[in-house]
């Protein structure tokens, strides 16, 4: 009966998110606003891994800004979360009209057509991720690859893979399966859209500061950019306020990257999203517990 019950409420919400991809931005983002606010009340775990993250990366912050910065990132979290009716049904023509672009979206393409080199997009996990994903497959010719992790539940695993491949001109692996389609993608000139900043645990991963604590961060940009000389591009996605739309910046290729040291490179990775946080805190996923794993000795910190 629980089970039934659970499958029920999972299947209706995502009957309501459908019927959401039907309203203004703006009426999402009011809506959002005050959801997001009940959320932070309900989602108790949640509420204080982003309270305990916020603790640790902003130590000079007292408590009571640290608790108004989290209740903001709440009311960002859910608009995403809303957005993605938006990304997932709406006509591609006005997903085109929210999304704008700053940056030099071309480069991809660019490298490809005049040396092969292909590039390795950025993306560090602000809260409109998605977005840029959107912004990639709609905004330039250059055909993506990703990893993708397979959802708990079956037709939510569904409708996300359809919503990220909506698009066409993509192609995404399972994290748990060979990374060898992916490298032979890359190689035919696939961007590639990398989340450099997960805890995955101690495999091929390196503990480097994120706000001066030590952040078990994968190796992986660092090599494989190394590996198959791709040029490193960040891209970062904002949402603007109101339900203005969302803003994908494409910056310069990172200098000097990769080089023979994996570990140093992870770490000024790391100096980099940090200086992308502070632009807008609030928009970055603190609800992740980033510092899960932890060094040999090291007490846990959730």
């Amino acid at each position: 009966m629980t089970a039934w019950l659970k499958e029920g409420g999972i299947r209706l919400g995502l009957g309501l998110l459908w019927l959401l991809h039907w309203l203004p931005l703006p009426v999402l983002a009011a809506f959002a606003r005050g959801l997001g606010r009940l959320l932070y009340r309900l989602a108790g775990s949640r509420r204080r891994v982003a309270l305990r993250n916020l603790a640790l990366c902003f130590p000079d912050m007292d408590e009571p800004a640290r608790q108004a910065l989290a209740r903001e990132h709440f009311q960002w979290l859910t608009q995403s979360l809303l957005d993605r009716a938006v990304l997932w049904w709406a006509p591609q023509a006005r997903i085109r009209r929210l999304i704008q672009v700053e940056g030099d979206i071309e480069l991809a393409e660019r490298l490809w057509q005049t040396r092969q080199q292909a590039t390795m997009w950025l993306c560090p996990h602000f809260v409109g991720l998605d977005v840029a994903g959107a912004a990639i497959l709609l905004k330039q010719p250059r055909p993506g690859a990703s990893i993708y992790q397979a959802q708990s539940h079956p037709l939510m695993d569904r409708l996300m893979k359809r919503g990220r491949l909506r698009f066409g001109n993509a192609e995404i692996f399972p994290r748990q399966d060979s990374v060898k389609p992916l490298l032979r993608a890359i190689k035919a000139g696939h961007g590639f859209f990398n989340l450099p900043d997960m805890d995955f645990g101690r495999r091929d991963a390196a503990f480097v500061p994120f706000f001066g604590v030590p952040a078990a961060t994968l190796l992986a940009p660092s090599r494989m950019s190394r590996l198959l000389g791709m040029a490193v591009q960040p891209v970062i996605t904002e949402i603007l306020p109101g339900g203005r739309g969302w803003r994908v910046r494409f910056l310069t290729p990172l200098k000097d990257f990769p080089t023979a040291d994996a570990e140093a490179d992870t770490a000024r990775l790391n100096q980099f999203i940090e200086s992308q946080i502070q632009r807008m805190p609030a928009q970055y996923l603190w609800v992740h517990k980033r510092f899960k794993t932890r060094p040999a000795g090291s007490p846990g910190l959730y």
